[in-house]
């Protein structure tokens, strides 16, 4: 098995406790009875459980082995409605040098398909991290003073936010 190959199986990993954690996070908001928050989340563990599915898709496409692996119980506790979000950028920002790390991988070793392919995926982290960031200002700002903004702001934007990106990559057994 290649370097890649290993260094992809073990982003599959990362993508689903990426899910994982969000599921925890959107728990958390529904618990706080925050619907728009958590609804937020549970579209994002979709999102991450999909791009897992992504890059099983690509090493079975590219005659790979492809391994489905455990991943770590996520943090389910918060002290405020700031954390989880806090939480949420810096794992974008970890899933960011991960998918950077893999491309670095990839152009070392001359595989030029195994780069193409995680262009894709950096021009995602950048739009990930991008939309954290502004949540995050949304949930910091608002968080004194009240939440309820921005459910209101997010009731508003994700109904026009949705959409399929017909340049993403094929998830194996298909995006949900």
């Amino acid at each position: 098995m290649s370097r890649f190959t290993d260094a992809l199986n073990a982003q599959v990993a990362n993508e689903f406790g990426a899910s994982q954690q969000y599921v925890a996070i959107a728990v958390y908001y529904d618990t706080e009875t925050l619907p728009q928050l958590a609804a937020h989340f549970y579209r994002q563990a979709v999102e991450e459980r999909n791009h897992a599915m992504m890059l099983v898709g690509y090493l079975l496409d590219a005659g790979e082995e492809a391994r489905i692996p455990g991943v770590a119980a996520p943090r389910t506790s918060f002290t405020s409605v700031v954390e989880p979000v806090e939480l949420a950028l810096a794992q974008e920002r970890k899933v960011t040098d991960q998918i950077k790390e893999l491309s670095r991988i990839a152009r070392e070793d001359g595989d030029s398909l195994a780069e193409q392919f995680l262009l894709w995926f950096l021009k995602e982290q950048l739009e990930e991290m991008s939309s954290m960031t502004a949540l995050l200002r949304n949930v910091e700002r608002a968080a004194d003073a009240n939440i309820l903004l921005v459910e209101d702001q997010l009731a508003r934007t994700s109904a026009a936010a949705g959409g399929v990106d017909p340049t993403a990559p094929r998830a194996a057994g298909g995006a949900l």
